[in-house]
């Protein structure tokens, strides 16, 4: 078998191939659709003012107007803080004067009124039917006296204070006394020994609840008016502070005033100054002298009163205890240790030894002689009332019970004579502190007179200067 032999296609003649298709790249998937950009924040209108701020502190005009405003604001909150802080100051000297001080003087008043009724009352008990208009009239006095402040003081004490409470409670016990009083003279007059047990009764009363009481009035009257001298004295460095920067910022800013125009003045910083540092001034001497004023009237006013209301209650418990040592007739004792003493004479003398420190520290506190001469004779009139009362306790425990009493209630030459002495001469005194104190705090509450008010409108004067003074400046940049 013949077999065609394998030859290759004549070029040209072959039948034309499919062309090659290029590789396909496989086609990525869509992307997912990205969240839609929230929307820019809203800026806030301080940041506003804030990049505003900025801006206009880049040019000369605008830090002119940022320097007139922080003046002008210093200058107000000087004078702001001032006339807050002097008002504060003005009002508690004030009260120091017509409040606090007349208030501790009535509790005072109210405590000696009650001592002194009890001692004019256990008087007239001794004297028996015998007993001396006067020494009624006394007793009516001082009762109603009493009654009296108590009314002054309840209407000038805050309502629900322990102030308040305390006047109520003696509003209500002191018609039981002056009930036990009268029932006590009545028997005494028929000749009843149960007079002198009223009589005690009553001073029990008086002694362990009225006085007591009227004591703690008198102690949170203090405390108020300690209180008001607190808030009076004290510096006030805040305005201090302010008044020295607002300075400072002024004299700034005329110092930058000048090496920019070579201008030595500008007037309205130059009024403005001179605003700021009146006000400066007059804030440091007027509070100073305030001060010095207000600290001279307690030191040599109120300290003095509060010495010498002490040494004129303790004379009156003294005298007191004096009488009813006679009235009790030893039915009353108090042992002490080993010793059995008459409780009223035992109380008698501890009174006097506090009436003797009293004067003692009244004479240490007088700064002249007419404060020290009456309490010069206080001491010399307790002397002698000691030597008396000692010579009447010898005759009453050696049976001479007409004698001792002679000695203590007669007319001359009795203790009777040298208490009467020493009150008058206590009350020398307290009206001469009371003028002291009057005369020093009236001057410290007046150096601070018009100085608030002042102050503020100052201020005002001070912060318009600067703001006409740099406006001034900036007028020349139009």
């Amino acid at each position: 078998m013949t077999h065609t032999p394998h030859s290759p296609a004549p070029p040209g003649n072959a039948a034309p191939g499919l062309p090659a298709v290029p590789p396909q790249r496989t086609p990525a998937p869509p992307a997912a659709p990205s969240p839609a950009a929230p929307p820019p924040a809203r800026r806030t209108a301080f940041a506003e003012g804030v990049d505003r701020l900025r801006k206009a502190a880049t040019t000369e005009p605008g830090r002119l107007r940022v320097i007139g405003a922080v003046l002008a604001a210093l200058v107000l909150a000087f004078g702001a803080v001032t006339a807050w802080q002097m008002t504060d100051r003005a009002a508690a000297a004030d009260d120091v004067l017509t409040s606090s001080q007349p208030l501790t003087s009535d509790a005072a008043d109210i405590y000696r009124s009650l001592a002194d009724a009890n001692t004019a009352a256990s008087s007239g008990f001794l004297a028996g039917g015998q007993e001396t208009a006067a020494s009624r009239d006394r007793y009516e006095k001082d009762i109603r006296t009493a009654a009296a402040k108590l009314v002054n003081a309840a209407a000038n004490s805050e309502p629900g204070s322990s102030s308040a409470k305390t006047i109520a409670e003696l509003n209500r016990l002191l018609p039981e006394y002056k009930g036990l009083v009268e029932r006590a003279r009545t028997y005494n007059r028929q000749g009843y020994p149960v007079g002198g047990a009223y009589l005690r009764y009553a001073n029990e009363k008086m002694q362990q609840e009225m006085l007591p009481a009227a004591e703690e009035l008198y102690t949170t009257e203090n405390q108020r008016l300690r209180s008001d001298y607190a808030d009076a004295t004290p510096y006030p460095w805040p305005a201090i502070a302010l008044g020295v920067l607002a300075l400072a910022a002024l004299a700034w800013a005329q110092r930058r005033n000048y090496l920019r125009t070579n201008r030595v003045l500008n007037h309205g910083l130059v009024a403005a100054t001179t605003t700021a540092a009146v006000v400066l001034l007059w804030l440091t001497a007027g509070h100073t002298l305030a001060r010095s004023h207000l600290n001279d009237s307690y030191d040599h006013g109120v300290r003095s009163l509060n010495v010498l209301h002490d040494a004129r209650i303790a004379s009156l418990k003294a005298r007191g205890n004096e009488n009813l040592t006679l009235v009790a007739r030893g039915a009353e004792t108090k042992k002490v240790g080993e010793e059995t003493f008459d409780a009223y004479d035992y109380d008698f003398g501890r009174d006097i030894d506090t009436l003797a420190k009293g004067l003692a520290r009244a004479e240490r506190l007088a700064d002249d002689d007419s404060g020290a001469k009456p309490v010069t004779s206080a001491v010399s009139d307790m002397t002698e009332w000691k030597k008396r009362h000692a010579a009447a306790r010898e005759q009453d425990e050696n049976g001479n019970y007409q004698q001792a009493l002679d000695m203590v209630i007669g007319a001359e030459g009795a203790t009777g004579e040298c208490f009467d002495s020493v009150d008058k001469n206590l009350a020398a005194a307290l009206a001469h502190e009371e003028t002291e104190f009057k005369q020093a705090a009236g001057d410290g509450r007046d150096a601070l007179t018009g100085l608030p008010l002042g102050a503020a409108a100052c201020a005002v004067l001070g912060a318009a200067g600067a703001l006409l003074g740099i406006g001034r400046r900036l007028s020349e940049y139009r």
